[in-house]
């Protein structure tokens, strides 16, 4: 608590019964979260009453100030540079010695402040903000449900990209075993997704973050990317090798990604009740349709500059060091020029009624600058080119921010950053190959690129969630989000790697089994996400516990059809 500042012991007491009452009276039911049922005072009986969700205080506000009208205003320790919105108007009873009251709900999920303002003479009393894990987002959790982006990656299974076998110039080595690790990695970022957006226990840090910074639900996309480049580069160089032709793999390649595309606009634009959906108002980017994009520019870079893996490098442990970046230079210097466009459109763009080279959501932040800015030039571009009704409409930085043009998380502009990403996957798929059965050298490598990514990491964002050069944010799809999620994916491979395919130490059971069938968990887990039972009706739709337990019974429900369909040798290929 700050203080009051030109105030009397009654404005104190007024604080103290705030703060006081606010921590006391917590909602009633079944929630762990929550105290035990408090009677409310005698004072609110004639009040109307205040429903309280979900993780929310009640907050009673005296004013026994003379003849003073209060506004109390609100704002999140999570809103960077946020304008106070108003949180309620408290008049003077007009009775001496009587003071008027208002309840108002608070979530307790972040910190909040709190400013009281003479609502006539519009100055500040004073301000509060010392409200220790509250947020000021109040809205209903089942709204905030819907903020929720699916995310899915795509497996590229050894293999998959079939195709009769014709003679090349290619050396037929032993064939390529499947690496467990790999698909362990896929279903451990499947199963999280799933249990993601089936609702995480309603717990916040399941729940994507409104604009900078990452929560558990940030990570799952950019680690499928990760994974589906290293897929990518496995699948074809077994392909390559079995002789099939580059020509006949680009139509697969080509193929593949009209279908993610296409079933990625179905998920995506769901109207099973409402009747036919207009055709100017689907929404054109989502999740798989970015990796159909991101799937299609790394495996055609990968097939144009593809090369025989040579013996000498699979069977000898005498390989400079770098061959698995030199024998990849011209894919680095589209890499790297895609990145610069990145860059250059993301700084230099004039984008209208914005300042250049904005990052920030709009709405309110930015002290309310810029409420029609979210995203910058990325929100521009897309706005632009695609319309405003065919990308998405409600998204996560409205939650906070309050923002009011709609902004897609899977634009045009961050498919650059996904394809890096993939890119970076790639990377280590080629780790894996060229030092295949050299586990210490693979491993010095995973480590070397792990490092090297969170160091970049740590110089863009100076290790701050707002205050870098470039903070990480998922919905912009930012170069400090690409090297950190990268470099978290390679330290998983290094955990990984050694123990699932050198030493056998974990089958990778269960993750194992949805990581082998996962467009067909995606898809099903979203048809079916509304029917028994993965979801039913609950007693008290304000609990956690209630909650929790719904979604881990569903999200154990695809693991154990995973299993039956692994077993049973059936795989949803694309």
């Amino acid at each position: 608590m700050s203080g009051a500042r030109g105030a009397g012991p009654a404005l104190v007491a007024l604080l103290l019964a705030a703060s006081v009452l606010s921590a006391a009276l917590l909602a009633p039911g079944d929630s762990p979260e929550r105290g035990a049922e408090a009677a409310p005072p005698r004072d609110l009986d004639k009040k109307k009453h205040v429903e309280l969700k979900m993780d929310q205080a009640l907050l009673l506000i005296h004013n026994e100030l003379h003849g003073t009208n209060m506004t109390v205003y609100w704002n999140s320790e999570r809103c960077y540079h946020c304008l106070f919105q108003i949180l309620v108007n408290v008049s003077w009873s007009g009775k001496p010695g009587k003071p008027s009251i208002a309840a108002v709900a608070l979530s307790t999920q972040h910190g909040s402040l709190l400013q009281l303002n003479d609502t006539l003479e519009e100055k500040e009393i004073c301000s509060l903000d010392d409200f220790h894990n509250w947020i000021s987002k109040a809205i209903n959790s089942r709204e905030t449900d819907r903020l929720i982006n699916s995310e899915l990656g795509s497996p590229g299974r050894a293999g998959s990209i079939g195709g009769e076998a014709q003679q090349e110039a290619w050396h037929p080595p032993s064939a390529l075993p499947r690496l467990r690790s790999i698909d362990t990695f896929r279903g451990l970022a499947l199963i999280l997704m799933v249990f993601v957006n089936y609702g995480g226990g309603k717990y916040w840090y399941f729940k994507h973050s409104s604009w900078n910074g990452l929560t558990v639900a940030d990570l799952v996309f950019p680690w499928f990317v990760f994974i589906m480049g290293s897929s990518i580069f496995l699948s074809m160089t077994s392909m390559l090798q079995r002789g099939c032709s580059k020509f006949r793999l680009l139509g697969k390649i080509a193929w593949r990604s009209f279908l993610l595309f296409c079933i990625g606009v179905v998920i995506v634009n769901p109207n099973y009740c409402l009747g036919p959906l207009s055709w100017d108002k689907v929404r054109i980017p989502g999740v798989l349709q970015r990796l159909g994009v991101t799937y299609f520019v790394v495996a055609v870079l990968e097939l144009i500059f593809a090369k025989p893996v040579p013996e000498s490098c699979a069977s000898e442990r005498r390989c400079f060091s770098l061959r698995d970046i030199i024998l990849s230079w011209p894919q680095w210097l589209f890499i790297l020029l895609l990145e610069s466009i990145w860059l250059g459109l993301t700084f230099f763009l004039p984008v209208p009624g914005c300042p250049t080279g904005y990052l920030g959501p709009g709405g309110i932040g930015d002290l309310g600058k810029y409420p029609n800015c979210t995203g910058g030039a990325a929100g521009y571009i897309d706005r632009l080119l695609l319309g405003d009704d065919h990308i998405y409409q409600h998204p996560s930085s409205a939650v906070l921010y309050h923002t009011k043009v709609p902004y897609d998380p899977e634009g045009i502009l961050g498919t650059i950053s996904s394809i890096v990403m993939a890119f970076l996957g790639i990377q280590a798929g080629k780790i894996l190959l060229y030092y295949k059965d050299q586990t210490k050298d693979i491993l010095i490598r995973f480590t070397a690129w792990c490092c090297f990514l969170g160091l970049i990491s740590v110089a863009l964002t100076k290790i701050s969630e707002n205050e870098g050069f470039i903070p990480i944010n998922k919905n912009l799809w930012s170069i400090s989000y690409v090297t950190t999620l990268s470099s978290f994916a390679f330290f998983i491979l290094l955990i990984l790697y050694p123990i699932v395919d050198v030493k056998g130490l974990w089958t990778g059971t269960p993750f194992f089994y949805p990581g082998m069938n996962s467009i067909l968990v995606y898809v099903g887990h979203e048809v079916f996400e509304n029917y028994f039972p993965f979801q039913w009706k609950l007693e008290d739709n304000q609990s956690h516990k209630e909650h929790l337990t719904q979604n881990i019974v569903a999200t154990a429900l695809w693991v154990l059809i995973a299993y039956i369909l692994y077993k049973k040798k059936v795989f949803w290929k694309i």
